[in-house]
């Protein structure tokens, strides 16, 4: 037994698998999208065994990108649990057969109560020809040697648990900061909550000279304020550039101890990189690693220093 060889057996029938979904797309899935997206109710997602599994996934990547959604075990559905579900509701209901006896036993219900039923199924099965909108999620083979255990065809269902959700992120113009609110612990959270604002340095902490400062003088101004840069400013105090540690290396190599005769102006880059205050801080350390850099300046609604984000200052947050 070649070990390599079954897991590149698998892996290609389950990539074989998703790839097949993509063709069978159409306006079933455009249907069910918008179902879900009118719907005044919530999303109950439904399956049984491995398609349970699958189904409480789905359904908490709907709840965590704006779609209000539970998991309803079908097996309990039938003792009680089924009072929770509503007229307003939408149910996507798994199973792979489309014969799964605990969810058919579930459709007179349904439909009693006029509850949307969307099913992720194969074809002319039972749950497929009772469902208001029926998606194809069938696969030509399981990943399985003996083809008994669910692989395949979880991967399938998952895919387009996966492809119902993100289509619905577009359909409600969902954001970064919404999904935010529902991720407000850990590291997600941190790139998502903290802004420029929360964390730029301001006021005295700002490294700040003007154009005709001498070089000298400004070396000063950088070494005290501890961020490896000054913000450059003009007569009128709007940003006109910024001096970092290695504009004075480079200064040092092209012009030698003259370096300390010049002007902040003259060394000056102009048009550094500025971010506004309330731009996340996940872009600002984005912005940072795109262009090498450290620090990025901070501009008022005047074009006048508002405040310095530091590299340093998003990596003591944990963003990263």
């Amino acid at each position: 037994m070649n070990i390599l060889e079954e897991a590149k057996r698998v892996l290609s029938i389950e990539a074989e698998a998703i790839a097949g979904l993509i063709e069978r797309l159409d306006s079933n899935f455009e249907k069910a999208v918008e179902g879900i997206y009118h719907s005044s109710g919530r999303t109950v997602v439904t399956g049984m065994g491995k398609s349970g599994i699958i189904g409480k996934k789905i359904s908490a990547t709907l709840s965590s990108t704006g779609t209000s959604a539970v998991f309803l075990h079908p097996a309990e559905a039938g003792h009680g649990d089924l009072g929770m579900v509503t007229d307003e509701d939408v149910i996507i209901s798994i199973s792979n057969s489309g014969e799964t006896e605990e969810i058919i036993s579930l459709i007179p219900y349904l439909k009693r109560f006029n509850v949307t039923l969307i099913s992720l199924t194969r074809p002319n099965s039972t749950l497929a020809r009772v469902s208001d909108i029926a998606l194809d999620t069938s696969v030509r083979e399981e990943a399985c040697p003996m083809g008994i255990a669910p692989t395949a065809s979880t991967t399938a269902a998952l895919a387009m648990g996966d492809a119902l959700a993100m289509a619905l992120i577009l359909r409600r113009g969902f954001r970064e900061e919404d999904f935010a609110v529902f991720h407000p612990n850990g590291s997600l959270g941190k790139k998502l909550l903290i802004k420029v604002e929360d964390l730029m340095h301001t006021g005295e902490g700002i490294p700040l000279v003007n154009m005709a400062t001498p070089m000298t003088d400004t070396t000063i101004e950088m070494s005290s304020k501890r961020l490896g840069m000054t913000v450059v400013c003009n007569v009128e105090g709007r940003i006109a550039g910024i001096i970092t540690d290695g504009d004075l290396r480079r200064g040092l190599q092209k012009w030698g101890a003259r370096l300390f005769e010049m002007t902040a102006g003259d060394v000056m880059t102009k048009n550094s990189k500025l971010i506004p205050k309330d731009m996340l801080a996940a872009k600002a350390l984005s912005l940072m690693e795109q262009y090498s850099i450290t620090s990025l300046v901070v501009p008022d609604d005047n074009g006048k220093p508002a405040g310095v984000i530091h590299l340093h200052d998003i990596l003591k947050k944990g963003i990263v």
